[in-house]
């Protein structure tokens, strides 16, 4: 009962859960050393407060917003 015939080979629990194992550590690892092999991003400081206002044209804003989602996408 523990069996399933899979052609001619047969699958049991223990090389089904044996293979998941292996499968979910090679995510770990695979996963852990791309996050080392990559510097962490560097963050500038923001200006003093208080910031200025600005007036923003919203029809320059809408076509730079609409040229910008399709050339760059979503």
């Amino acid at each position: 009962m523990g069996k399933t015939d899979m052609g001619k080979k047969l699958l049991s629990r223990r090389n089904f859960l044996a293979g998941a194992g292996a499968f979910v550590a090679g995510g770990v690892l695979g996963h852990g050393t791309s996050r080392a092999s990559s510097p962490p991003p560097t963050v500038g400081s923001a200006p003093p407060l208080p910031w200025k206002w600005v007036k923003i044209d919203p029809m320059e804003a809408g076509s730079l917003a609409y040229r910008y989602y399709f050339d760059i996408g979503s």
